[in-house]
């Protein structure tokens, strides 16, 4: 061989040497790779996760259907069974585009009709059909209508889909309805949607409480969500012959409150009216039933609008019960009732007005220079300061003390609202006592001022006040809240005496309550009006002749307590004025009309009626036999079928009492001139749409004519006006 041929075979052989080696090193590779792939999968295999991600769990989620079955919040009613608040669903519009959205059968899912959907859809939402025309023309795969197709009603939703739009579609939101708007809105209170989970861990969306009643009461109100588990294919329909598993809900329970809507809605035109002309910081007003304690209404400002949430930024708390303050001289009751009980008051003893000295200070009446020596009789209709610290030290720092306990001045009332604060007592030194006489030094709330004059106005028994009639679950368990007496501080005989003397406060020539006065029940109002200083945030008391929280405590008839009114009224414009003035024109008109109402409270038993069951009928056969009840007839729409009815099947109604029936097809304004406010929020809850009112007693004019179509997303304004 010659050399070459050597070196031939010997370079032959390294790189034959060469690919065994790279053969084998990739053998090893592609073993150890393979090896890596069998670890892996068995790891998969074992233990159903690949890092973070479940299996098991996604393909769950391909094959298992999980549908929340949604509970019913409660509806809040007042004591008449009005709604005051009720579940409701609100829903989006949108129009699906894409030529391929197609179903199993073929059907279109998409608009298929651009020109004739315009024209339908514009009959029911605040957009012109050219407008909706440019929304329906765009690329997208499927499009909304934005605010105009937000926040539809049931009504709304039912009308679009019977006209059968293709490609036409709607999501649903759960909300909660507050048909009266401004209307004791912190006490019934606010629910907002709010993550929550279903029992087999399903996450969703749930009305939850956050303030009022809807807070306190959120667990029973809320009910529990059910759930449905059912097995679908690839294209998303059931699997045949899988099972589907289905637990369901369970609706919250209602909730009646003690509230009067009647004189509730007059309540808050008053205090509105107030409210615009005097411009006052702060006011709250409740008037009580004085025989149970139940509250019939209940309202502050600021205050909102529930429906529309405007003006909720203003004051978030409900100052009826989380508020405390000095209450000022309306106190010098408990001081009265205290001296009368223990037997340490004379009325015919005199003593000498003006100013009295305690240690180093000086504690002046609200006229400097007093009255001069005058009887005691006359400190509570002279709101005297000097006349309740002497009322005081004659009773002495133990019996004060004992009586303040007995009153429960201090302590909550157990009112079912949340939120209560208990309130604050300074006791410590003489001048501390001796303030305490006419109201300061002491810090209460709204409620446990009701308290404390329901003790005065109920013979001596001293009531909770109470804001709900009663509960009823979904299985119809009804839960009663009785009348609780929270003690008897003072003695029957002891009230009436207390009653004569704030008597003397509105009849005597000398009063400070003569503006309280009511026409046709002479003599039986009683009152103690209130004045109480405001501390800075120094710490001192603000000085000038607004910086006050006035206030007014009402009882009446006098003869046979029926109500307890109470109102106060923070740094008021007193430029062409007085505080007195300012209280009557909410005091007075409210009184009178609870009066009138509980004299006449027995014509509803005597002339009820029980109200038709309408829906299904068509509207003049509807009509006819509403009329033949006795009954007033309001037809919303122009279809030939009643669908919706207010008052509601079987509830009682009075003769010629006004009923609004609901036809299909568009909703139409009626003529609502001559229409009390409570018939329009009739028509304002079955149609779903704003209204806006202004003034008091019967509509005079309305912003939407008669005939014209009514939308939900529109307010629309009545003026009132007293006949």
């Amino acid at each position: 061989m010659t050399p070459k041929e050597i070196r031939n075979r010997k370079t032959a052989r390294r790189t034959q040497q060469n690919r065994i080696k790279t053969g084998f090193i990739l053998m090893l590779i592609m073993s150890a790779v393979l090896l890596f792939f069998i670890i892996r999968f068995s790891y998969i295999a074992a233990s159903g996760h690949v890092g973070t991600v479940d299996l098991s769990q996604k393909t769950k989620q391909i094959y298992q259907q999980d549908n929340v079955l949604r509970a019913r919040r409660g509806t809040i009613y007042d004591t008449n069974a009005n709604i005051l608040a009720e579940d409701s669903n609100v829903y989006t519009l949108y129009a699906v585009l894409d030529k391929k959205s197609v179903s199993a059968a073929g059907k279109p899912l998409y608009v298929t009709d651009k020109n004739k959907t315009a024209q339908v859809l514009s009959q029911y939402i605040n957009l012109p059909a050219d407008k909706i025309l440019q929304f329906l023309s765009q690329k997208n795969y499927q499009v909304e209508f934005g605010s105009a197709g937000r926040n539809l009603s049931l009504d709304v939703k039912q009308k679009i889909e019977a006209a059968k739009l293709p490609g036409i579609f709607f999501t649903d939101t759960p909300s909660r309805m507050y048909p009266n708007g401004t209307f004791a809105s912190h006490v019934v209170g606010l629910a907002q949607l709010a993550d929550s989970k279903t029992e087999n861990n399903v996450s969703t969306k749930q009305l939850t409480g956050i303030l009022g009643i809807e807070k306190y009461f959120n667990q029973i109100l809320t009910g529990k969500n059910g759930w449905q588990v059912s097995k679908r294919d690839s294209y998303g329909y059931n699997i045949p012959g899988s099972k589907t598993v289905t637990k369901q809900a369970v609706n919250g329970s209602d909730v009646y409150l003690s509230l009067d809507a009647r004189l509730q809605s007059y309540m808050e035109q008053l205090m509105q009216n107030v409210q615009d002309k005097y411009k006052p910081k702060k006011m709250d007003a409740v008037l009580m039933n004085a025989k149970t304690g139940k509250i019939v209404t209940a309202t502050q400002r600021p205050t909102f609008n529930a429906a529309t949430k405007k003006g909720l930024g203003d004051l978030w708390r409900d100052s009826l019960v989380e508020d405390t303050y000095e209450p000022g001289s309306v106190f010098k009751l408990l001081t009265l009732s205290a001296a009368i009980d223990s037997g340490h008051y004379n009325p015919n003893a005199t003593y000498q007005s003006g100013s009295v000295t305690i240690g180093d200070s000086t504690i002046h009446d609200w006229n400097n220079s007093g009255w001069g020596t005058i009887p005691f009789s006359e400190v509570i209709p002279r709101s005297s300061n000097t006349g309740a610290v002497a009322i005081e030290r004659s009773m002495g720092a133990q019996v004060w003390q004992q009586y303040l306990n007995r009153f429960h001045v201090g302590q909550k009332t157990g009112i079912t609202l949340p939120g209560e604060a208990s309130g604050s007592i300074q006791f410590k030194t003489p001048l501390d006592r001796a303030i305490t006489s006419f109201g300061q030094g002491v810090d209460v709330t709204v409620m446990q001022m009701m308290s404390y004059l329901s003790a005065i106005a109920n013979g001596g028994q001293m009531l909770q006040p109470q804001i709900v009639d009663k509960t009823i679950s979904n299985s119809g368990k009804v839960t009663n809240y009785p009348t609780k007496v929270l003690g008897q501080p003072i003695s029957a005989d002891t009230a009436k005496q207390v009653i004569a003397a704030m008597r003397d406060v509105v009849e005597k020539d000398y009063g400070t309550g003569s503006v309280f006065k009511i026409d046709g029940y002479e003599n039986q109002i009683a009152v103690k009006t209130g004045t109480a200083q405001i501390a800075g945030d120094d710490g001192k008391y603000l000085t000038g002749s607004e910086n006050y929280i006035f206030s007014v405590g009402g009882i009446a008839p006098a003869d046979d307590p029926e109500y307890v009114l109470y109102l106060t009224i923070q740094q008021p414009d007193l430029t062409d004025t007085s505080a007195e003035k300012i209280m009557s024109e909410i005091f007075n008109p409210l009184m009178k009309r609870a009066l009138k109402y509980r004299t006449t409270s027995a014509d509803l038993n005597e002339n009820s009626i029980k109200m038709p069951k309408l829906t299904g009928l068509s509207a003049a056969a509807a009509t006819k036999t509403a009329q033949e009840k006795g009954l007033t007839v309001a037809q919303v729409g122009q279809g030939t079928k009643i669908v919706q009815q207010l008052p509601v099947a079987d509830e009682k109604v009075i003769a010629k009492q006004r009923i609004v029936l609901l036809t299909e097809g568009a909703m139409t304004m009626p003529n609502v001139v001559g229409w009390s406010k409570n018939d329009v929020l009739k028509l304002a809850e079955i149609t779903g749409c704003q209204f806006k009112f202004s003034g008091t007693g019967y509509v005079t004019s309305q912003s939407l004519g008669a005939g014209e179509v009514l939308t939900t997303n529109k307010t629309i304004t009545v003026k009132l006006a007293e006949p």
